[in-house]
Formats: structure tokens, C-alpha cells, sequence
């Protein structure tokens, strides 16, 4: 019989999936669970981005599209960057994906090699280090801490680089953090990239979602950068499937023909929808940036009343990092009696690496009242569990 393949088994598991696994399998047993585990907005889409979709399904644009997406689509990401970063691109330079992770694929398909490294902060989003060791290639980490914001110290990442280092990752706002990295944040990563001659691979599916200045593109400070970003987040469409690559030109065709073989191209009527939403959805943008604006007001100082450390409010994204320890140091097993004894899930710090042990991430990506009752329901566990 056959083993399966060296490839998978050394992949670790996403295990905030897991959770939510559990959770719709106590729900479905009749549970109430508070469900403040994962990044899936709880508004529904925009209308006027499902209109769009609609009439695209009605006039019968539902097959194939050019692997590297509309045209339409890729102009209106030009014009997205233009307005939102003041930075010319080139619709040549795109990439339209069936999300950001797909475009992660083709971004370290196109780059690496076996043997490559990439840097990237601990802790991070964990796909980053599951897709470089895919492509034997070897994430490098370095520890990001809760009172520094979760910034990289940048004597740190600079000493982190090898002859092997092809690129830096980042992402800002930060998953599982709410980190941002800040002008001058940018400018010294800008400088790190040019002086040892490495590509900075920049996650900006948060972008939208900043409740102090403006989300700022890496491609702002340097050219030797590859920018994904997507819908899900910002514009409430986790389920539709749709993200970009925007890549330095000579790495397009590689990212194109990888497009070509393993996906064909994103949705004919998803991308039609996706061109709505940035050509008129910022308004509804910013309403819902709004809404996440007062729950996190809401959580963060209630997590603070429940014994929690926080040391710096986030700031972006719809996460708060908070640091556990008072509740034990064991973060997958805080996780999983919370959903059990609680009926709150939450996702244990340990997913986002090492350097995540002993945090739990607290989505607001729910209503208020539900974030009410999670809060409410912690406070008596702790009461009868934390001493």
C-alpha cells in the first residue's frame, strides 16, 4: 500500500479549521456556540456587488476567462491603485486569482527555488510557511513581540538574511495580530529589500480595514515587491473566491502559465462582481470599517477585564491578539475547553507559530451582541476555572 506523500505529511494543520469543525459539530447537536475563531465578516456582501454578479449570470458570463483575468477587472485594480496608493501599475502586471491564496501560490511558484529561504514574522499567518516548505523551500522566522506591537525589530530581521534569502514577507494589517506597519516601517523594509537585494512579498488582504491613516501599499516604497491582496476582508466576500497578484513584469508569465495549469482563472461572473466592488464599494467599505471600529473598542478593554494582556490595541484587521498566559500556558488546550466547557471558540496562539504560544486570537468579525454573550460566558469560566 502506498504512504502518502512526504510533501503532505509534513505540512501542519490550519488547526483554527479544526476548531471551527468542532464548532459546527457541537452546533449541530443543538450547542449555541459564540463563534469568535475566524476572519469571516458577518455582513452579507454588498447588494450592489451581487447585482453585479447577477446580471453577469443573466447575460450568460459564465464560462472561461483569459487565465490572467478580465481585462476589466485588471484595469479596475489599476485604478484601485492609483487612487487608493497614488501608484501607477500595469494591467500587464496582474494577476487575478481565485483568492489571496492562490496568489501566494503563484507568487512562490514564480520565485523560489528548492533551497530558497523567505523570512516572515513569528507569529503569522500560517499558510506563509506551509507554502514555502510545499515548494522545498525554507521559511525563516523571526519573533515579533506584543510590546513592540508585534513590529519587527529590524537589527533582527536584517541579521535573519542569508545569501539564500530570496524574500521577506509581510503583512500589514497583520493576521493574527491587527499589527501595522507604519511609514517608517515601510520605508526601512524598502531599504533591507534594495541593500541585500531580496523581494518582499506583501499581503495586503487587510487593506480597507485600519481605523488610524490609511492603509499603505508596500508598492509605495519599492519595485522590488509582490503584492497580493483579494475581496474577502474588506468587501464581505469570503465565500466568493477572488484575489490578485500584482507582480514585478518579469515574474508575470511564470505566475500566468502556473494560473493556467493549476486553476485556469477565477469565476467569469465573480470577477465581474469584483470590478463592482472596487470601481463603487468604498462606501460600503467604510461602513463596515466603521462597525469594526466599535467592537473593537467593545473587546479589547473587556478581554483586559478578564485578566487578558493586550499591551497594544490593534490596529486593523477585525483581530486581538491577547496574550493568555494568566489562563495557562497551554493555548490549544484553553482553546478547546472554551469551546467545549465555554461554547466560545476562539483560536489558539499557537497556530501562528512558536512565538504565538499562550495567545489566543479573538475575531470581531460578529455582531455586537454576540460578542456580548462570548464575553459574558468567559467571564463566568473564569470565574470558576482561573484562580
Amino acid at each position: 500500500m502506498s504512504e502518502v506523500s512526504q510533501r503532505a505529511r509534513s505540512m501542519r494543520p490550519f488547526v483554527v479549521m479544526d476548531v471551527v469543525a468542532r464548532a459546527k459539530e457541537l452546533e449541530a447537536q443543538g450547542r449555541d456556540v459564540v463563534r469568535l475563531e475566524i476572519g469571516d465578516p458577518d455582513f452579507p456582501t454588498p447588494r450592489l456587488i451581487t447585482e453585479a454578479a447577477e446580471k453577469a449570470m443573466e447575460a450568460g458570463e459564465t464560462g472561461y476567462t483569459q487565465s490572467a483575468g478580465l481585462p476589466s477587472l485588471r484595469e479596475a485594480i489599476v485604478e484601485h491603485m492609483r487612487t487608493a496608493y497614488g501608484v501607477t501599475v500595469s494591467a500587464d502586471d496582474i494577476v487575478v486569482t481565485q483568492g489571496t491564496s492562490p496568489a501566494m501560490l503563484l507568487t512562490f511558484g514564480a520565485l523560489l527555488d528548492p533551497g530558497d529561504e523567505v523570512v516572515m514574522a513569528d507569529p503569522c499567518y500560517p499558510a506563509y510557511p506551509n507554502y514555502v516548505r510545499f515548494l522545498g523551500s525554507v521559511p525563516v522566522s523571526v519573533r515579533v513581540r506584543a510590546e513592540d506591537g508585534f513590529r519587527f525589530r529590524l537589527d533582527e530581521l536584517e541579521a535573519a538574511i542569508t545569501p539564500r534569502t530570496k524574500a521577506i514577507v509581510v503583512n500589514s494589517p497583520g493576521n493574527p495580530t491587527g499589527a501595522v506597519l507604519h511609514d517608517e516601517d515601510l520605508r526601512a523594509l524598502a531599504d533591507i529589500a534594495e541593500r541585500h537585494s531580496v523581494w518582499i512579498v506583501s499581503d495586503e488582504i487587510y487593506h480597507g480595514l485600519q481605523f488610524s491613516d490609511r492603509s499603505r501599499s508596500m508598492l509605495e516604497y519599492t519595485d522590488r515587491v509582490f503584492v497580493l491582496n483579494g475581496f474577502s476582508k474588506a468587501y464581505a466576500m469570503t465565500g466568493w473566491r477572488l484575489g490578485y497578484l500584482v507582480a514585478p513584469r518579469e515574474f508575470v508569465r511564470a505566475a500566468e502559465v502556473i494560473q493556467q495549469n493549476f486553476f485556469l482563472c477565477a469565476n467569469h461572473f465573480v470577477q465581474v462582481a469584483g470590478a463592482a466592488a472596487l470601481l463603487h464599494g468604498q462606501g460600503e467599505v467604510a461602513r463596515m470599517r466603521a462597525v469594526y471600529a466599535e467592537r473593537r473598542a467593545f473587546l479589547v478593554p473587556a478581554l483586559r477585564a478578564l485578566g487578558l494582556r493586550v499591551e497594544v490595541e490593534p490596529e486593523g484587521a477585525f483581530y486581538v491578539f491577547a496574550d493568555a498566559r494568566a489562563w495557562g500556558e497551554d493555548s490549544l488546550a484553553i482553546a478547546s475547553r472554551l469551546l467545549e466547557e465555554a461554547g466560545v471558540a476562539v483560536a489558539p496562539g499557537v497556530d501562528f507559530g512558536p512565538g504565538g504560544e499562550g495567545f489566543l486570537r479573538f475575531s470581531y468579525a460578529t455582531s455586537m451582541e454576540r460578542l456580548e454573550e462570548g464575553v459574558e460566558r468567559l467571564a463566568q469560566w473564569v470565574e470558576k476555572n482561573v484562580q
